[in-house]
């Protein structure tokens, strides 16, 4: 078995390779296969699987989750789980989970029979079904581990739910929706004999309550600059960054972006948003154009594939990239910018839509073209931009009145 654990370890380290991790990370990690291949030889196991791993991670580290355990064994528990991924599907898991990603007990059961119940007959997208999967498995583990069944719930239990996952706003009201319509669907069916739904306290959220996080068209100009167009993956990277910052398109947009989307004749990009539906067109940008064909020509991994922005990596080479990894080359870019105070803003695509709404705004562009540029179904949603223009909010500022009355005299 020690042979075909590091047959295994001897393909992530390449693969470590491959994607350019730091000498200093590259080196916590092989350290973290290696303790583990000693464990493995002590024990004499005769195979490497998912359980061994698991077993390993809960003896040494006392969970195979991050939750309360210390920062270096954080990073060698994602060492673990980066093996057991790989041996799984040939690729790493995005990230370590800080809860079970598994549903568990009864109450997991009903869970998924109520996500079933919203593909099969709501008939929701896979999208929606995800971010609602995300917030029932939280619920899910917190319940578990209290013993606590659905009948047995009351205020405080949700009262000390959030207090124990530490949500921001955003997300405390996104699983407020989530949690709600779970509770009426188990009293609907007769799951639970009450309505519990009525215990989840409302969060006082209101949509755009927070400036949208947005950068300057120096600060984007010096974001393009920092990426490393000689390499494959650098005129990958450029041409994601430019679709994001000159055309404001979200991450689901970008990794379904396809060829038959182009007109080449008309120079117009056409299609209709993931997230929306609503039909959109743009001009096919000189920049947006030369960066696609040198992408083609020079970057792109030969596959079928019907999207222009593949994966490089060796085990997804050639298909179609994660919404997860455009956030991250935003994030790698930004880095490499040294962007003043990038690690306290928001820094993903949405940021770069952000600053193209703000920046576009600047120039007087009016509301309903920014609106048009940016696919949204009605203006309201773009008018949160003007909060962020400090000098078109000044101009709103009504002069204060000449007071006659005696009584302010002397004031």
């Amino acid at each position: 078995m020690a042979k075909e654990l590091e047959h295994l370890i001897q393909l992530c380290e390449q693969e470590l390779s491959n994607r350019g991790y730091g000498f200093t990370r590259h080196r916590r990690i092989s350290e973290s296969w290696g303790e583990l291949l000693q464990w493995v030889r002590e024990k004499g196991y005769n195979s490497f699987n998912a359980d061994i791993g698991y077993q390993y991670c809960d003896e040494v580290f006392g969970a195979s989750i991050i939750s309360s355990i210390s920062k270096d064994d954080q990073v060698r528990l994602r060492a673990i789980r980066m093996l057991i991924s790989y041996q799984k599907d040939g690729d790493f898991e995005f990230r370590t989970p800080s809860v079970s990603r598994t549903f568990n007990g009864q109450t997991g059961k009903t869970m998924e029979d109520y996500l079933h119940y919203l593909r099969t007959i709501v008939s929701l997208d896979e999208n929606t079904i995800s971010n609602k999967r995300y917030y029932l498995l939280s619920l899910n583990a917190y319940l578990e581990n209290r013993r606590i069944a659905l009948e047995d719930v009351d205020v405080d239990t949700f009262i000390n739910f959030y207090a124990y996952q530490n949500y921001s706003l955003a997300s405390k009201h996104n699983s407020n929706g989530t949690l709600r319509l779970f509770l009426r669907y188990t009293y609907d069916t007769g799951i639970t004999s009450r309505d519990y739904s009525t215990y989840i306290l409302s969060d006082n959220y209101k949509k755009h309550c927070k400036l949208p996080t947005t950068y300057t068209e120096e600060e984007i100009k010096g974001l393009l600059e920092a990426v490393d167009r000689a390499s494959y993956i650098g005129k990958r990277d450029y041409l994601i960054l430019l679709l994001a910052s000159e055309y404001g398109w979200r991450s689901s947009d970008i990794v379904n972006f396809s060829f038959s989307q182009i007109d080449w004749d008309k120079n117009t990009i056409t299609f209709s948003q993931q997230k929306t539906g609503v039909p959109v067109a743009y001009p096919l940008l000189s920049s947006i154009g030369n960066a696609i064909i040198d992408y083609l020509k020079h970057g792109r991994p030969n596959t079928d594939a019907s999207q222009i922005i593949v994966a490089h990596e060796s085990s997804k080479k050639g298909k179609k990239l994660s919404e997860e990894t455009i956030h991250s080359i935003v994030t790698k870019h930004m880095r490499k910018a040294n962007i003043s105070n990038w690690t306290q803003k928001k820094h993903g695509p949405h940021s770069l839509r952000h600053s193209l709404a703000a920046n576009l705004l600047k120039k007087n562009i009016s509301i309903p073209v920014i609106s048009t540029v940016l696919g949204h179904q009605n203006t309201e949603s773009t008018k949160v931009y003007i909060s962020v223009d400090n000098t078109r909010l000044k101009l709103c500022a009504l002069p204060i009145p000449v007071l006659k009355a005696t009584v302010y005299e002397g004031v």
